[in-house]
């Protein structure tokens, strides 16, 4: 006889033996006479109510905590973006997504395919711009180049600068 999937005779008379105090004549006696019990069900069913209540939990948490995870990104905006391989101050303004000016951010211009001595910072004033002074330098037979521009955004604040931003060109005879 095939055995269903969860099902463990629990009306088969002939499986169990019936005590001669019990009438096993009909399936609810046979079930009242089996010994056994559920096995094992009292303690699946409370592995999962703990990994439910836990899944909830962490859920909930996530959904309420979501607000404290948003960040907003900062753009850097150089001015002049195109500068020549000369010594030259830029003026970088940073600006939230709404274009609002961010005051005391500090701008980080460094070396990319262009080369620049070490790196050069600044802090935006209450307008959100900082002045850089550059020098940058091109390669041997090197028409072009960039230094790239990032954002420290100000402490205790819930700006970002995770995406790359505009880049400063530098072109040969500029």
């Amino acid at each position: 006889m095939p055995t269903l999937l969860g099902y463990y005779g629990y009306f088969d008379s002939f499986r169990f033996g019936c005590p001669d105090s019990l009438d096993c004549s009909t399936p609810l006696h046979r079930f009242g006479a089996d010994e056994r019990g559920i096995e094992g069900l009292p303690i699946r069913l409370v592995i999962a109510l703990v990994v439910g209540v836990a899944s909830l939990g962490v859920m909930m948490n996530m959904l309420s905590g979501l607000s404290g995870l948003t960040v907003t990104e900062l753009d850097a905006r150089p001015s002049p973006d195109v500068v020549g391989p000369d010594q030259q101050d830029v003026t970088v303004e940073v600006v939230d997504p709404d274009g609002n000016p961010v005051s005391d951010a500090t701008v980080v211009v460094k070396s990319a395919t262009a080369t620049i001595d070490g790196v050069a910072t600044a802090t935006t004033g209450a307008d959100g711009t900082a002045t850089v002074s550059v020098d940058p330098e091109l390669g041997p037979n090197q028409q072009d180049g960039t230094l790239s521009v990032s954002i420290k955004p100000p402490a205790g604040t819930e700006y970002a600068d995770d995406r790359e931003n505009t880049a400063i060109l530098v072109l040969e005879g500029k």
